[in-house]
């Protein structure tokens, strides 16, 4: 029985994300787990992603979990804060409380430096925490915090922590691959992120970038089996195995995105070509007359938060119908104080296909009867 193919909508989120079809295709085969040319390609994308970290693989690793960028947050969180230790959670967004809702699961003794989601977090804060609570062993922060798009100051963040002799720890999620990080310039001892992200792979698996002197020093941290970071570590250095049945075909095709970024020139290029659709997204959308959440020195290009317009003939879910029915799938906003709506700049999309959004986008707020000051 033949069935219809369909066609790929866009998708302008922070991921899932648009695949480029030789990605796609290169899931198209089964390896066995064991195999040694599957060990191989593991090898070879630990190896790579040290190299896009700008460090030194005798200094830092790669450590590879099954399941999404969460589990990769879970399992440095639930690993590499010792059994008696205090976490620093800087947050301005959701995402640094999932932070925070991952060590309340876990009962890790946490504090809080919480700051609005459009506002950055303030460096002098950090500083006079960390010096007035010795007991603080680790922390951590966003890099691009999704539900804005607003971009942390990991770097000058992570001078503090070190200056404090705690472990530092950055979500990287929606920024590796796309935003230059330097790990041993940041003070960076793990840094998570997925496959689903800027490198332009499908979900399936986390990475987690580690400082080996670091990790090695977390032997019977761990809260959990599945998440235990060390042991992970250590079976892939072993066996080049993982310890539990790796997704293989998320795997093959992340090998494949890593080989097209380098084709594209590497973070560099990536960045470059999103900028260049962000910078063509933002004058679209300002031409028409929708307004930015965040002020333009605190906004990133990975992804843009947008506020609802004034009329009362908008409505989010007739918007994002009449895109979908387009084609082209947007991504609803997460902000506490204001109604926003986001679109994404990363995945395999070009400045064509923003200028193509942005003319859906016209079509759909003149049918929607909309207009914008």
């Amino acid at each position: 029985m033949k069935t219809k193919k369909q066609k790929d909508k866009i998708l302008f989120t922070p991921g899932p994300l648009t695949t480029s079809q030789t990605v796609k295709q290169a899931m198209m085969r089964d390896l066995g787990s064991r195999d040694s040319e599957f060990i191989a390609i593991v090898n070879e994308i630990r190896q790579k992603l040290v190299e896009l970290g700008q460090a030194n693989p005798d200094e830092y690793t790669a450590v590879l979990m099954q399941g999404s960028g969460t589990f990769g947050l879970e399992a440095v969180v639930s690993s590499t804060v010792p059994p008696n230790g205090k976490l620093l959670i800087i947050i301005n967004g959701a995402y640094g409380k999932r932070l925070a809702k991952i060590a309340s699961v876990l009962k890790i003794d946490t504090i809080t430096l919480e700051y609005p989601e459009n506002t950055i977090p303030s460096l002098r804060e950090i500083e006079d925490a960390l010096k007035a609570d010795k007991k603080i062993t680790n922390v951590s922060v966003v890099h691009c915090e999704t539900t804005t798009g607003i971009i942390n100051p990991i770097k000058e963040i992570g001078e503090f922590v070190a200056k404090s002799g705690a472990s530092y720890f950055v979500d990287a999620m929606s920024s590796f691959g796309a935003v230059p990080i330097n790990l041993p310039e940041c003070n960076i001892d793990y840094l998570v992120s997925s496959a689903n992200k800027c490198i332009e792979g499908v979900p399936g698996f986390s990475f987690v970038l580690c400082k080996l002197s670091s990790l090695k020093e977390t032997a019977g941290y761990a809260r959990g089996l599945s998440f235990d970071l060390l042991e992970q570590y250590q079976g892939l250095e072993k066996n080049g195995q993982f310890r539990f049945t790796p997704p293989t075909h998320t795997l093959a095709a992340f090998r494949q995105a890593l080989e097209e970024m380098e084709t594209e020139g590497g973070v560099k290029g990536r960045a470059e070509r999103y900028r260049k659709n962000y910078e063509t997204l933002l004058e679209g959308m300002r031409q028409m007359g929708f307004k930015e959440y965040l002020r333009p020195e605190n906004q990133g290009y990975i992804i843009t938060s947008f506020l609802y317009p004034d009329d009362p003939n908008f409505s989010f879910e007739k918007f994002y119908e009449n895109l979908n029915q387009k084609d082209y799938v947007i991504y609803p906003g997460k902000v506490s104080d204001a109604n926003c709506f986001r679109i994404g700049n990363i995945g395999r999309i070009f400045e064509a296909d923003i200028k193509a959004l942005l003319v859906a986008i016209t079509q759909t707020i003149t049918e929607m009867g909309i207009k914008l000051k």
